[in-house]
């Protein structure tokens, strides 16, 4: 991650928490509700959450998002059309 596109993290309500938390080996619900808490009261979860989206994050919790609701975000449903015979 370069520097220039990254010094919103230091503003992260994330910086003092363990990392397990946002990256768990084995996710359950309790633990993405736990992470999502911290997230929802961090000043830099816009520039967070565009970031993991711009930088197609595969794992934890960025921004308040896991795995798969920014797949979501970035393939909301119906966007590949058949292609024409």
């Amino acid at each position: 991650m370069p520097l220039e596109e990254t010094g919103w993290l230091r503003g992260g309500a994330c910086r003092s928490s363990d990392p397990e938390l946002f990256f768990p080996l084995a996710p359950s619900a309790a633990q993405e509700r736990r992470a999502k808490a911290v997230c929802a009261r961090c000043e830099v979860l816009a520039e967070c959450r565009a970031y993991a989206l711009r930088a197609g994050e595969t794992e934890g919790i960025w921004g308040g998002l896991t795995p798969q609701e920014r797949r979501r975000s970035r393939f909301p449903a119906g966007w590949r059309t058949r292609a024409s015979a």
